[in-house]
């Protein structure tokens, strides 16, 4: 009721053996997850969504899942809300993560020898595209628009997941892991996202 009165169409699905066939069917924009579910866990089902799409990913967890909350983002859910939480708080997070985006007066950027196709929306290096989910995208983009700036991680869960308020950084930490192990060449040794430590982020290989 509350997600319809805000102007969007839910699709539900309480069972977690069916979801997957309810997830192709429906294609939905973002996907809410609650991580305990009948059948099979939020936590595989997520880890399915993501093997072929890169659709948002919420997950809904209790207070002391921690673990959980964990598991989650490094399988591939892009937030997570925890139980019980305010409706506003939902909505705003689906919102976040579905926004449409102002055009960007920039088209093509470089970062170390990735080439930023802003406009549509992809990544790729010496001509062959890789493959990031729209998150993945929008923290890149975020870091390479403003090549010098070190990013607090407070200031990326701002500006690329829209939080006005203080919020887990473990986002931030366990996106910039994923997004390194697909962008760099030595994901250990990464030259393209760099750790400023005790800061942030920067990009760097510009």
């Amino acid at each position: 009721i509350v997600l319809r009165s805000e102007g969007l169409e839910p699709s539900f699905c309480s069972d977690g053996d069916k979801a997957i066939d309810a997830f192709r069917d429906s294609k939905p924009d973002v996907v809410l997850l609650d991580v305990m579910l009948p059948g099979k866990d939020g936590i595989e089902i997520c880890r399915q969504i993501r093997a072929e799409s890169g659709v948002p990913i919420i997950m809904l967890t209790a207070r002391t899942d921690t673990v959980d909350v964990v598991l989650a983002l490094e399988t591939g859910a892009d937030d997570y809300v925890m139980k019980p939480f305010k409706a506003k708080e939902l909505v705003a997070r689906i919102r976040a993560r579905i926004r449409r985006f102002e055009p960007e007066t920039v088209e093509m950027l470089n970062i170390g020898d990735l080439v930023i196709d802003v406009a549509g929306h992809s990544v790729r290096r010496d001509g062959v595209g890789i493959m990031l989910t729209p998150l993945e995208f929008d923290l890149l983009l975020c870091l390479a628009k403003s090549p010098r700036q070190v990013f607090s991680r407070e200031a990326l869960l701002e500006q690329v997941w829209g939080y006005k308020h203080a919020a887990d950084t473990r986002l931030v930490n366990v996106h910039v892991q994923r997004l390194r192990s697909k962008i760099e060449h030595d994901p250990e040794a990464p030259d393209i996202v760099v750790t400023v430590r005790g800061v942030g982020y920067k990009a760097g290989g510009v």
